[in-house]
């Protein structure tokens, strides 16, 4: 038996309409169609998503902590000098 949808899911868009090397939005990480297709996807699809674009947010997130822990390692760090 198929769940009835009371509510419509939103769009994940927070106004920051530029895309990233990758060619994900930088605002919500949405690809290009998933952003053109909104309107007409079904909840399941909007979902999917969703979840991508979390998924997406995550690995950013991950390479960002990698980059800032080789810069603090790096051979750039005075630190590493005295010994």
């Amino acid at each position: 038996m198929e769940q009835l949808e009371l509510f419509t899911i939103p769009s994940p868009c927070i106004g920051v309409c530029q895309v990233n090397n990758r060619g994900y939005c930088k605002g919500c990480l949405r690809s290009r169609e998933e952003r053109f297709h909104w309107q007409v996807m079904s909840n399941d699809q909007k979902r999917h998503v969703i979840k991508l674009c979390r998924q997406r947010y995550l690995r950013l997130l991950k390479r960002k902590r990698d980059l800032e822990m080789q810069a603090a390692n790096g051979p750039d760090n005075p630190q590493q000098d005295l010994f």
